[in-house]
């Protein structure tokens, strides 16, 4: 299978940056799309062009560093899918792919596909975490948990803080993240001594960091790799509601 790629390139955060064409020749339809990438920065090497710089860790759709824009979509056109785990079988031979970065002020590029996403660590550690005494686990019963619960806690904690949300977002929102993140806790027992500050603290460094907010186009949901439901917004706005009304009280 042969592709046109059409790639950002920027040199560092203050290039202004275009697109280049490159070809991908003979790619195999088994390839992940980072393995295509990588395949093409071998051409590219051969031919002395600087390779393509874009971000890859697990590979295995759990870290989250796959941060690309493919044709638009954040992730590409596969739905609960990271790039990583985008097979080529879903592009045709001959097929025009355009590859871009995240875009989001909060995100700044860092380097051509590289985006600097250290917002995120940021809003985590303003309030995302429980504080507690390090030691031996305690055993598993001994802090009754009603299933529903621990599903819903489960289902916000499969956040991998990709992003994509933010690079869907017309406003560049990240409260699907932040919601997940306060979500996975407020649903928990051991999250309830510090929900008050945690929403507080989380959302005003999600402010700070120059986010967007939410009006509801639920695009999202739609581009997260984990399928995080939007319900999780609703649940973080009570979240906060209720810690305002505490102060109040």
């Amino acid at each position: 299978m042969n592709l046109t790629l059409y790639v950002w390139r920027q040199k560092n955060a203050e290039d202004k940056g275009h697109m280049e064409e490159y070809q991908a020749n003979d790619i195999n339809t088994h390839m992940s799309f980072l393995e295509m990438l990588d395949v093409v920065n071998e051409q590219l090497i051969q031919k002395d062009i600087e390779p393509i710089a874009f971000d890859h860790d697990c590979r295995e759709g759990i870290c989250g560093m796959c941060s690309l824009v493919i044709n638009g979509q954040p992730h590409g056109p596969e739905a609960g899918t990271t790039v990583c785990q985008l097979h080529m079988r879903h592009f045709k031979d001959g097929d025009r792919i355009y590859i871009e970065p995240w875009r989001a002020r909060a995100f700044p590029v860092v380097k051509d596909l590289i985006v600097d996403r250290s917002a995120f660590d940021r809003i985590q550690q303003a309030g995302g975490f429980i504080s507690i005494n390090t030691g031996g686990a305690q055993d598993a019963n001994s802090i009754p948990i009603p299933k529903t619960q621990a599903e819903i806690a489960m289902d916000a904690a499969e956040c991998i803080g990709c992003g994509a949300c933010v690079a869907a977002c017309k406003n560049a929102s990240a409260m699907l993240f932040v919601s997940a993140k306060v979500s996975q806790f407020a649903n928990l027992p051991q999250g309830y001594a510090e929900r008050k500050q945690r929403v507080e603290k989380m959302i005003a460094q999600m402010d700070v960091e120059g986010f967007g907010n939410c009006t509801n186009y639920y695009e999202c949901e739609a581009a997260c790799p984990k399928q995080i439901p939007v319900k999780f917004i609703a649940q973080m706005n009570r979240e906060y509601l209720r810690s305002l009304s505490k102060q109040k009280a």
